[in-house]
């Protein structure tokens, strides 16, 4: 009866430590690299007019403004070369009178990639 099935729920349950600990053994070492491109429009094949780069595996360190010319020229460059997109802003009408307004980027794209990492170097990383 009741016993047995709480028996059954506790072996289902996994505590998010262990499971997440098993998950990184399973996967290998991976960190994260995002990418956030700010482009002309919505649409991927435009222009880069901003960026940002963060790298998770601590391979790389990036600063703002630490390059003149963007990482691609498109949205759809990164994607070919093996960024996957996981988030796009989403489109918003504009309050009449605020068509031509410039004082924000509008067109935020949010790409990942996963990267293997030396085992030192994840120890680090998490440490």
């Amino acid at each position: 009866g009741m016993t047995r099935l709480k028996r059954l729920y506790q072996r289902s349950v996994v505590h998010p430590l262990a499971d997440r600990a098993r998950c990184a053994m399973l996967q290998g070492m991976k960190r994260q690299q995002v990418l956030v491109l700010y482009l002309r429009s919505s649409a991927l094949d435009t222009g880069v007019v901003a960026w940002a780069v963060y790298d998770g595996s601590g391979q790389k360190r990036h600063m703002a403004g630490d390059s003149a010319e963007p990482p691609y020229a498109t949205g759809l460059d990164a994607l070919q070369d093996g960024w996957r997109l996981i988030q796009a802003s989403p489109l918003a009408d504009h309050v009449a009178g605020n068509e031509f307004r410039t004082g924000y980027l509008k067109y935020e794209f949010f790409f990942e990639k996963l990267v293997d990492v030396p085992a030192a170097s994840a120890e680090n990383a998490s440490a």
